[in-house]
């Protein structure tokens, strides 16, 4: 069986060297075969220029296909796996159309795994370890009242005036921030059009406590059911967000304010202007830290009162392995490829995995990956 990898950008390499080193045969595929040898080229020579006709050429029974290309890449790709009997992987959401592909899998007996990376990835895993740990506790009760909520976010491990570095597209950060959001704050939906207007304060459980800005993104709302949550259990606070530096807000003022003025063509070429000029002022150096934060909590109250409060806590940044974003990303990612080609994931389509064996593992290796993880229990202090 042989992986095909799609794309060596920048969250790609790490997870494509450990799959390499660790003797798996492995073809690369790159638009940029330069680029491609840069990233890999010390581990191998099987690097070939992409493009669908050429994977779908190579592809065989019982191979599987990762895309760390551009999210409308990937339901190609998966159509593809389906026509030559592969697996497919990929790091990203679940678009409907992917979605709408999987009895096709579960007919053909094949794994389609996505939300395998950080976030989504490394934040579905923690909360379907809370969500398990709560279910099994003696503080369990479908009458409690339930608070969840996961951050995550990359932020520059030496402070900025802006608050903030670009590690990806400064293009799609900026369409990110016009984007709307819902999730569920003291039990009523909260629907916010522009992130800015609903950002409040993290004190985040580090060794060295520390408050963050935080604000929701998409559609918390699925993620209730995909977390196992009974639908009647009564739940308080339901938010799935993205985390930024103390200050960002204020620093990014001026960027809300021209954002909420843009429209039509005219608007887009102005935000592909913004993101030019913010990649020449606010990107990283070479060989400056980045730093990944993820926090993800569950918290169940009677009376008023919590009697199950835990939280994972992950911190982790750039270092000789290279930038802590890439790891996080592409390491949960060449995970996912293992256990498919070990038939730990059933056919279909799926996101990360809630069984608690691959859990453990999986955090396992992730652990290594991090300066700082911890799973705390707010309780017990």
């Amino acid at each position: 069986m042989t992986i095909h990898w799609c794309g060596t950008g920048l969250s790609s390499v790490p997870g494509l060297r450990r799959l390499i080193e660790g003797g798996h045969k492995v073809v690369v595929w790159n638009r940029t075969v330069e680029k491609a040898r840069e990233a890999v080229g010390d581990l191998t020579q099987d690097i070939r220029p992409y493009s669908l006709d050429a994977l779908a050429a190579a592809l065989q029974p019982g191979d599987v296909a990762i895309s760390m290309l551009p999210a409308d890449q990937h339901v190609g790709i998966a159509k593809t796996c389906l026509a030559k009997g592969a697996h497919f992987v990929s790091s990203s959401y679940i678009a409907p159309e992917m979605r709408a592909l999987d009895d096709d899998f579960r007919a053909k007996g094949l794994a389609c795994v996505n939300e395998v990376g950080l976030d989504p990835g490394i934040d579905h895993l923690m909360a379907h370890d809370l969500v398990a740990r709560y279910r099994a506790s003696k503080a369990y009760d479908p009458k409690n009242t339930l608070s969840f909520t996961s951050y995550c976010g990359g932020v520059p491990k030496i402070p900025n005036p802006f608050r903030y570095k670009f590690s990806w597209s400064p293009l799609g950060v900026l369409k990110a921030l016009r984007s709307p959001s819902r999730s569920l704050r003291n039990f009523s939906e909260l629907r916010v059009n522009r992130p800015w207007d609903a950002i409040t304060a993290y004190d985040a459980p580090l060794p060295t406590p520390e408050s963050f800005e935080v604000y929701p993104n998409r559609d918390s709302y699925p993620f209730m059911q995909d977390y196992r949550f009974d639908p009647d259990w009564q739940v308080k606070d339901f938010v799935r967000g993205t985390i930024r530096l103390n200050g960002w807000a204020e620093a990014w003022a001026p960027v809300f304010r021209e954002i909420e003025t843009l429209e039509g063509p005219a608007g887009d070429a102005r935000l592909a202007e913004m993101a030019a000029q913010f990649w020449a002022e606010n990107s990283y150096d070479d060989g400056e830290p980045d730093r990944v934060i993820l926090f993800v909590a569950l918290k169940a109250e009677r009376d008023g009162k919590s009697v199950w409060h835990e939280e994972w806590a992950l911190d982790a940044w750039g270092d000789a392995r290279g930038t802590a974003m890439a790891r996080l990303v592409s390491v949960p990612v060449s995970l996912a490829v293992e256990s498919v080609l070990a038939r730990e994931i059933p056919a279909g389509v799926h996101a990360a995995p809630h069984d608690p064996a691959l859990i453990d593992k999986w955090m396992g290796q992730i652990r290594s990956l991090s300066q700082y993880l911890e799973r705390v229990d707010h309780l017990a202090k």
